[in-house]
């Protein structure tokens, strides 16, 4: 016996849809893997097959030209990637900064810097070699600053010490 019957009543038990409206789609009722019912791709067309239209079967414009994606079929291992780039050294960036701050303490840790960078392959080689610089000149400042404060109270000291009365 076949369903509905062929005479024209439905079966009273099996659930009736309402005029005009389609059945609602199942996805747990198809197996996603099935091949297509004809045996043939979505398309209608063999794969790599021309459309009887002129048009490629896979969904482009007539006329536009298809072309291999890069890369499609090689081994994920051998695509070329950059490589990352080292972490910049932690006292060579404070080399700098202590540079105009503290001076003395640039040139400490711009010596530090420069040691942790040739045995971990760092980058911040520059940055070391910058607060070097600018921590030697600005202790040479100070210095020259210093020796002219005095140079300056001992000729002060020196010339009032002989015009004071008591």
């Amino acid at each position: 016996m076949t369903y509905p019957p062929p005479g024209g009543t439905p079966d009273p038990y099996q659930p009736q849809q309402p005029y005009g409206q389609q059945p609602s789609y199942d996805p747990y009722s198809q197996d996603p893997y099935a091949a297509p019912a004809s045996g043939a791709p979505s398309s209608g067309q063999p794969y790599g097959q021309q459309s009887p239209y002129g048009a490629p079967s896979s969904g482009q414009p007539y006329g536009q030209q298809q072309y291999a994606q890069p890369g499609y079929g090689q081994p994920y291992a051998q695509q070329p990637y950059a490589p990352m780039p080292a972490p910049t050294n932690t006292m060579a960036i404070l080399s700098l900064v202590f540079a105009f701050v503290f001076p003395l303490a640039g040139v400490i840790m711009g010596h530090v810097a420069k040691k942790q960078i040739r045995n971990t392959g760092e980058s911040g080689e520059g940055l070391a070699t910058a607060g070097l610089w600018l921590s030697y000149i600005f202790v040479a400042i100070g210095l020259v600053l210093c020796a002219f404060y005095v140079v300056v109270v001992i000729f002060a000291i020196g010339s009032s010490s002989g015009t004071t009365t008591y």
